[in-house]
């Protein structure tokens, strides 16, 4: 199967790299530049995962994923109301999909900022206006804006589950941990190419060699089990084994490529104002989110 993007895929992904690269204020840009379209069904999967490894490269903190998942679930779910007041260009929008013990929405993305949620509550999606919330402020490992909040009543979005939330979020996940795991690579190889040891680039050295020509086939393994299953739910087909397969490897070859890029820097790559720190910790935190490897593995083992 060839997993090639098209040129307007293409397109749309260097305009995105693009605006991180130059600008202040990158989620007002890509609103402006149409990156985020006033109407959520212009870009299917494919092009919102284009979108999300440039982001992912740029470690970029802006409110896309949950934004597009959310907006994506109103457009093909939501009423007629919901879908007039909420789906309008530059509104930000979040999903509550993880619970603590006590049964309270946690780490909910971009809590701060968004108008309004979609929640979870056992076999239905709730949308849940943001100013009817006592939000309490989270920090999460990679400094971004997280919230937890008690739920208690919302609107009901007609049809829509948890699972095809999940789903969605999951994938964009994997599409941000590939552009995370891929530049990081990239600093990696070209740190060891300049740091010189022994009179030599340390990157001469064969063990460093082979730490990242294994990075090279695990952000490989990332790249084609997101395109994969990404491919599928563009299509309508079913996906729920291939998007497990492709956050397991996201997250365990994530978690590798994130150990090696620290380690082939040395001391410079535990140095928190350092640039790999924050792929390091921006891969930990995609690790994990919605299960890590090992919950992966169970959801794979029930879809087969």
């Amino acid at each position: 199967m060839d997993f090639t993007l098209t040129e307007a895929q293409r397109e749309l992904a260097a305009l995105t790299r693009k605006i991180l690269e130059s600008s202040d204020s990158p989620w007002l840009d890509l609103v402006k530049s149409g990156v985020v379209p006033e109407q959520p069904d212009e870009f299917g999967v494919l092009e919102q995962c284009a979108v999300l490894v440039e982001l992912g490269r740029a470690v970029a903190t802006v409110p896309y994923l949950p934004t597009m998942v959310a907006s994506t679930a109103l457009a093909e779910f939501g009423t007629p109301e919901q879908r007039s007041r909420w789906l309008t260009a530059g509104t930000q929008l979040s999903v509550a999909l993880a619970e603590d013990t006590a049964g309270a929405k946690t780490t909910v993305p971009f809590a701060s900022t968004s108008a309004a949620f979609l929640v979870s509550q056992g076999a239905e999606v709730f949308l849940v206006e943001a100013d009817s919330l006592a939000i309490t402020p989270q920090h999460l490992v990679d400094d971004s804006d997280a919230g937890s909040f008690e739920f208690t009543s919302g609107e009901l979005v007609p049809g829509l589950s948890p699972e095809w939330l999940i789903t969605r979020y999951t994938l964009g996940l994997c599409a941000f941990q590939l552009g995370v795991t891929e530049r990081a690579l990239e600093l990696t190889a070209e740190y060891a190419k300049t740091r010189v040891q022994f009179e030599r680039p340390i990157g001469s050295f064969q063990a460093v060699a082979q730490r990242l020509a294994d990075a090279y086939i695990d952000v490989a393994a990332i790249r084609l089990t997101l395109w994969q299953a990404a491919w599928r739910l563009a299509e309508g087909l079913d996906a729920e084994a291939e998007v497990a397969t492709a956050k397991f490897w996201a997250a365990d070859a994530g978690h590798r490529v994130a150990h090696t890029a620290v380690h082939v820097h040395g001391g410079t790559g535990i140095d928190m104002s350092h640039e790999v720190h924050r792929y390091f910790t921006a891969a930990k935190r995609a690790e994990f989110e919605l299960g890590g490897a090992t919950a992966q593995l169970l959801k794979l083992s029930a879809a087969l």
